[in-house]
């Protein structure tokens, strides 16, 4: 398996990093790609792909609740980034209006940025799209379709919208909220194709039933894959298979 997104550079794992790590080992997580939120983030996020680069792999981008009036800033740092190391994708990079709607143009502008470094780089991207996913799927169908590649990462949304995405080219990113009690996720996964799909954790956020509440981590991709075996009514190693060979297309791993 591949956790597509994880923190593990998080301050939550300070303290336990290698047990971390070996867990998702044991488990069967073959690869986990970290996904940088901030400047601040950076050296965090370098130290882990630089202590094992064949398990970590590396995206760079600014994640749009990091986006402040010094948003110019700190993406000037983060592209230096991208052009220096070695990087999969950009990310993690969208729109999110939960919080506050009042940046929206910042981080409509922020987005667009680094969607054009990942068209000039031919890079995938991906999306952070919290109560946003309608506003970046026409961002990227009006000015992006046909020139970009990625995932919509903690994907929630309907089945129209499941299905604009993948119509655009998009892979869905699946996490813990497909196995909540009262997730309507599991029946728009029903009629979505399994190749189209990428499993991740969002570690240290979202942790999947039995773990619901706790700190996540990327062992706990198990529980995803479980779930997606109910759905897809066929067996886990089914799931394994088809989602990390999507995984390894899109990232070009």
């Amino acid at each position: 398996m591949i956790d597509t997104h994880a923190h593990l550079y998080a301050d939550e794992f300070l303290d336990d990093i290698d047990k971390v790590v070996d867990n998702a080992k044991q488990a069967g997580v073959s690869a986990i790609l970290l996904p940088n939120i901030d400047v601040a983030s950076i050296n965090g996020l370098n130290k882990l792909v630089n202590d094992d680069s064949d398990f970590f792999k590396r995206m760079m981008g600014l994640h749009p609740c990091s986006v402040d009036a010094d948003y110019k800033d700190q993406l000037a740092v983060i592209k230096k980034e991208l052009e220096a190391k070695e990087c999969i994708a950009i990310g993690e990079i969208g729109i999110d209006l939960h919080w506050d709607k009042s940046k929206r143009t910042e981080q409509e502008d922020a987005f667009r940025i680094q969607c054009d470094w990942a068209v000039e780089m031919q890079l995938p991207i991906a999306i952070h799209s919290r109560e946003s996913t309608d506003i970046i799927i026409d961002i990227i169908k009006n000015e992006y379709a046909g020139k970009l590649s990625g995932v919509f990462h903690c994907f929630g949304g309907s089945l129209e919208q499941a299905n604009q995405i993948i119509k655009l080219g998009f892979y869905l990113g699946i996490g813990g909220v497909v196995t909540f009690k009262n997730s309507k996720l599991r029946d728009v996964l029903k009629s979505v194709p399994l190749d189209r799909i990428v499993m991740e954790t969002d570690s240290p956020y979202l942790a999947p039933v039995p773990f619901r509440g706790k700190r996540n981590e990327s062992a706990y991709l198990a529980e995803v894959c479980r779930q997606l075996s109910f759905i897809y009514d066929c067996n886990e190693s089914h799931v394994k298979e088809v989602t990390t060979i999507n995984a390894l297309k899109l990232f070009k791993l």
